[in-house]
């Protein structure tokens, strides 16, 4: 069980580390930002018809709270699929040891 967590936890860092090495100098920007440029290439008159009620201090605190709100929501999807997993069980199940 250790080395299959420790071989999923070296896939997951090199699906990190190596994208970063071999193009590092590269802007990660969200489609937000990719939409907008085409809306605008597409019809220079648009005008947004919502804006933001606040807006973040910097690029990093967004993404800080862009992490933050998708972490929230796969704990809350996890812990939904194993409070139906165990009631479906009924709690009869046994602990492994």
């Amino acid at each position: 069980m250790l080395k299959n967590n420790a071989f999923i936890l070296f896939i997951t860092i090199a699906l990190i580390c190596i994208p970063l090495m071999f193009n590092g100098n590269a802007e990660y920007g969200g489609a937000d930002g990719e939409a907008e440029e085409l809306i605008t290439a597409l019809n220079q008159s648009y005008e947004p018809w919502f804006s933001s009620i606040w807006e973040p201090p910097s690029g990093e605190i967004e993404s800080l709270l862009f992490v933050l709100q998708g972490a929230a929501g796969a704990g809350f999807i996890g812990y939904f699929i194993g409070y139906m997993r165990g009631r479906n069980r009924g709690g009869n199940a046994e602990i492994p040891k």
